[in-house]
């Protein structure tokens, strides 16, 4: 049986596209645009500064790899590369994370500027949408073990009040695709 994939508490597995020795790339529940994941340590800690530098190196050598290739997969112009480090950074879950976002000059009607609020107001219900996900909790703040699930609905595109939780089966439908895509470029 492998491994189990944990953000935080919450079993992230089925999103798991790539992996390395020390990182894994999720695919995202709410992604702000098409191709947005996380990409994330596999041991769980709260902080940038709470890496070993083996980690560190390899967290940032796999957002420049997951980048490159998500910027050739969506034939993106640029990305979007973002870390909130700690909770008045605006982190709502205490394992580190950096967001990539494939970015093109049309995004946001050319208000490219925009994604910075959005990422912000992500970020801050990141927690409760998890939460309230198909994904299941590991491991509650007090240590009991939950496996609550919630539902999900289908994901639509950007006016943020608009956006929703996607399902399980569209996450792992994605990262299916993405670690695919990715093992054939490797």
């Amino acid at each position: 049986m492998s491994p189990k994939h944990l953000f935080a508490a919450f079993d992230v597995t089925k999103q798991v596209f790539y992996t390395t020795p020390l990182s894994i790339g999720i695919v995202n529940l709410k992604p702000l645009l098409p191709g947005h994941v996380l990409i994330l340590p596999r041991r769980v800690v709260p902080r940038l500064a709470d890496l070993y530098s083996s980690e560190i190196s390899d967290l940032f050598l796999t957002v420049q790899r997951i980048g490159k290739g998500l910027e050739e997969l969506y034939n993106a112009q640029a990305l979007t590369v973002s870390l909130q480090d700690g909770k008045s950074a605006g982190q709502s879950v205490p394992h580190v994370h950096v967001h990539i976002l494939p970015r093109h000059s049309t995004d946001f009607e050319g208000e490219n500027d925009r994604i910075y609020p959005l990422l912000e107001q992500n970020e801050s219900t990141l927690r409760d949408d998890l939460t309230q996900s198909e994904i299941p909790i590991i491991i509650k703040p007090n240590g009991n073990e939950d496996s609550r699930k919630g539902v999900a609905d289908k994901w639509e595109t950007p006016k943020d009040e608009d956006r929703k939780p996607r399902s399980m089966e569209e996450m792992v439908i994605e990262a299916k695709r993405f670690e695919e895509y990715f093992k054939k470029i490797e």
